[in-house]
């Protein structure tokens, strides 16, 4: 695979309708990302970026923040640097510890500086104030380090944009691995 390139598993129990195909760095399109419908599959676990109970929120009730606009990325490999890296549609990316005038926050870094996520690997961009604004929000997956750990890195990834809520599970093959998707709002 050329630089940027990735490989990536989607699981989904229907289409998506609204979210344009996803893009690797190159711009080869990947598979569609997929909707979730709600369907109770069990008790919530925590820091799986996954909607275990399938109402629609990923990891509620977690400590993580949840929005009209929230998304999530785990990881399993504790010294793996991933990074979810989300633009806005005012074409700003989020960042961790400065919002955009849009209202997005990224909560933090992982794995972070001196292990402060403890082996924990979730990041979050969540809309932390105002109305979530219209339009196409990128998201991008990048494996920035392997840190050790052996490829490939799996990536659980959740989305909310207003009523709809979408996931996919993303295997990065190497450093500067990536996986991209446009959602709509």
């Amino acid at each position: 695979m050329g630089r940027g390139a990735g490989v990536a598993l989607f699981v989904a129990l229907t289409p998506a309708c609204a979210a344009a195909p996803p893009r690797t760095a190159a711009g080869h399109p990947t598979s569609g990302l997929p909707e979730r419908a709600s369907v109770t599959l069990g008790p919530e676990l925590c820091g799986n970026a996954l909607d275990d109970n399938g109402n629609g929120l990923a990891d509620e009730g977690c400590g993580t923040t949840t929005s009209a606009v929230s998304f999530l990325a785990a990881w399993d490999e504790p010294n793996a640097d991933v990074d979810l890296r989300v633009t806005d549609p005012n074409g700003e990316l989020v960042e961790v510890g400065r919002p955009t005038e849009a209202g997005l926050v990224r909560e933090r870094d992982c794995p972070g500086r001196d292990g402060e996520c403890r082996g924990k690997n979730l990041e979050s961009v969540y809309q932390e104030q105002g109305e979530p604004a219209p339009g196409k929000y990128l998201v991008r997956i990048l494996l920035v380090s392997l840190g050790g750990a052996e490829p490939p890195v799996r990536v659980h990834f959740s989305a909310r944009l207003g009523s709809r809520s979408y996931s996919a599970s993303v295997s990065l093959t190497r450093v500067e691995s990536d996986w991209q998707s446009v959602l709509v709002l």
